[in-house]
């Protein structure tokens, strides 16, 4: 990568960021369109809501997947975006990533577009509980389930072949169907969150992607609003994004790498 050509573009500016599944991918989180990822059908909103026997398997291997992804840890990246928050060079961070891991690795006031794992609610009453409760619950009715093998996905589920067997827990307070606190494909972001985001973009002096192939529109807005409002762009990500034609610079290289070799601390 051109370092100068990085630092050209950016100057003295300080970044608004965002990031996607290539920043955690350094975490052993997997994603799901970088140059090796496989093809992956992940279940929509609709597809959830729909039957009794769609939710048993979403959290049957949500459970086994709960296992491992609690275990990650915040990379390299997260940490230089921290850094450069403590040293004032930010003005934001949007994520597209439901791991929490920014907000573990000490980032403060980060927009998680697409919620968190980490939390689940109930599509009853709306009550917001812990995962890890859950979790327990659910180890509970179902003894030894979690010791499962399955392939991990990127949305922290693991891919089992039958699931009848598992026992799915309801909500303490009213009995409604659980679900995780975060946007299934064919749901839509909550409306607070995008103006959030639209209004940390007014405001940017440059937008930073980070490891984000801007496939879903959810990300692609700000992008398209960035270049709208003319302030520089620059794209990090291996393989191509839906956005390169309005990046002002597009690095085809890892996100760790890419900061550290524009002396951003990534220790």
């Amino acid at each position: 990568m051109d370092d100068h050509a990085f630092l050209d573009v950016l100057g003295e500016r300080r970044w608004l960021v965002l990031t996607g599944a290539g920043v955690s991918t350094d975490s052993g989180i997997p994603d799901y369109r970088g140059p090796d990822s496989p093809p992956r059908t992940p279940m929509t909103y609709q597809e959830f809501i729909r039957t009794p026997e769609a939710r048993q398997r979403y959290w049957a291997r949500a459970h086994v997947g709960w296992s491992r992804m609690r275990q990650a840890e915040p990379n390299a990246t997260h940490r230089a975006l921290v850094s450069m928050q403590a040293a004032g060079r930010l003005t934001g961070l949007i994520t597209q990533n439901v791991d929490g891991l920014h907000e573990r690795a000490g980032h403060r006031d980060v927009i998680d577009l697409h919620g968190r794992i980490d939390r689940v609610v109930c599509l009853a009453c709306h009550q917001v509980t812990s995962r890890a409760e859950l979790h327990d619950r659910l180890s509970g009715l179902n003894p030894g389930y979690e010791d499962r093998i399955g392939e991990i996905a990127p949305d922290g589920d693991v891919v089992l072949a039958e699931t009848a067997d598992f026992v799915v827990a309801e909500c303490l307070r009213c009995g409604g169907d659980l679900k995780p606190d975060v946007v299934f494909f064919g749901e839509n972001v909550p409306k607070d969150r995008v103006e959030r985001s639209y209004a940390l973009v007014a405001e940017a002096e440059s937008l930073v992607v980070l490891g984000s192939s801007l496939q879903v529109m959810s990300g692609l807005r700000f992008v398209k609003a960035a270049h709208k409002r003319g302030i520089p762009i620059v794209i990090v990500n291996r393989g191509t994004t839906r956005g390169d034609d309005l990046a002002t610079l597009k690095v085809d290289a890892g996100c760790a790498e890419t900061l550290r070799a524009v002396g951003v601390s990534t220790g």
